[in-house]
Formats: C-alpha cells, sequence, structure tokens
C-alpha cells in the first residue's frame, strides 16, 4: 500500500511539474491530485523538494540498472535523454527554478555512471592510478552533463539523440586513450 501511495504522489507530482513551474506546485495540490491527505504526504517526504530528490534518484537508479553493462557513451546517456523528452517541461521547469543544482546533479550522477562502467570495462583501467582514474571520469562526466545542461537552457530544441551519438562518434576510444595514457604515466612514475 505504502509504495502505491508513493508511486501516486510522484505520478501526480510528475503531471504538475509538466504543467507549471517546481515553485508554483503546492503540497495540497498533489495530495488533491491522487486524492490523498497531507499528513500522508508528509509521511512519505519532508517537502516537495525531498520529492524531487527522490524523483531524480529512482530516475539515476533506472537508468544505472538498465546500463548495466554500457558499451558506449552514448546509449547510457541516450536513455537519460529519453526521461528528459518524456517530460519536456518538467525539465524545464526544474532547469528554471531554486532546484536547478537537482538537475545538475541527476545529469552528473547519470553521466558519471556511464562513463566509470565504460572505463571500468577497458582492461587498461586497472593500471591506471585511482587519481588519475577519476580525473579522467570526471572530466567526461563534467563535458557530458555540462552539454545536457546547455541543451535544456537553449530550450532542448535539438535531437538529443542525434546530439549524443554525433559526440559518441567524435570521441569514440579517447576514454580508453586516456586511461592508456593514465597507464603509462604510472609506469614512469615507478621507473
Amino acid at each position: 500500500m505504502a509504495q502505491f501511495t508513493k508511486k501516486a504522489i510522484v505520478e501526480a507530482f510528475l503531471e504538475l511539474l509538466n504543467e507549471k513551474p517546481l515553485d508554483k506546485i503546492t503540497v495540497k495540490e498533489i495530495v488533491d491530485s491522487c486524492g490523498i491527505n497531507r499528513n500522508t504526504f508528509y509521511y512519505h517526504f519532508e517537502d516537495i523538494r525531498a520529492l524531487l530528490t527522490f524523483v531524480i534518484d529512482g530516475e539515476v537508479e533506472r537508468v544505472a540498472a538498465k546500463n548495466a553493462d554500457v558499451q558506449s557513451l552514448e546509449e547510457g546517456f541516450i536513455e537519460a535523454a529519453r526521461f528528459a523528452l518524456s517530460n519536456k517541461r518538467a525539465i524545464y521547469h526544474i532547469y528554471n527554478s531554486v532546484s536547478r543544482e537537482e538537475l545538475e546533479r541527476y545529469l552528473n550522477s547519470i553521466a558519471q555512471e556511464v562513463v566509470r562502467r565504460l572505463a571500468e570495462g577497458l582492461s587498461v583501467t586497472r593500471d591506471v592510478p585511482e587519481p588519475d582514474r577519476e580525473l579522467i571520469i570526471d572530466f567526461y562526466k563534467c563535458g557530458l552533463s555540462g552539454m545536457v545542461m546547455a541543451w535544456v537552457g537553449e530550450g532542448m530544441k535539438a535531437d538529443p539523440e542525434q546530439m549524443i551519438r554525433s559526440l559518441g562518434a567524435l570521441l569514440k576510444g579517447s576514454i580508453a586513450s586516456a586511461m592508456e595514457k593514465g597507464r603509462q604515466r604510472a609506469g614512469r612514475k615507478k621507473q
């Protein structure tokens, strides 16, 4: 029953978020939409911001699980873009609210997970010192999430799948190359 109620709250919230800005949504509107009382809402969520965090964390988990054995940057990030496209107005409302950092956190989490899994699938990665490995992962994470934030900021007009596939083609092999350089650098330091 609790999961059903939580799901109803999330669905009502996303429906409202697709209609109006985040800072204009009230707990009253959410509870009225799903036919529960305020106490029930507060049993599940501290406030609307906690609800937003829950929705974003759930989406990060879903995308990560779907891309457990990611083979390319494109496939993992295209899945995240699909959520953005199916909730275009909601994403835009989050972007234009005081909770923009939640959207950035979502994109950073997805990008980091995709890049990390891709890097861990490379045989050379195990020979790269941890600080260098994390630096490479962070670099690609910031680039990918920054591009998507720019896409959202520009009104999400361009086709994200085409943009991501083009970027993937341009960057193909670059993570492996960076990891190889990290391995070589580590080898020089040992000598």
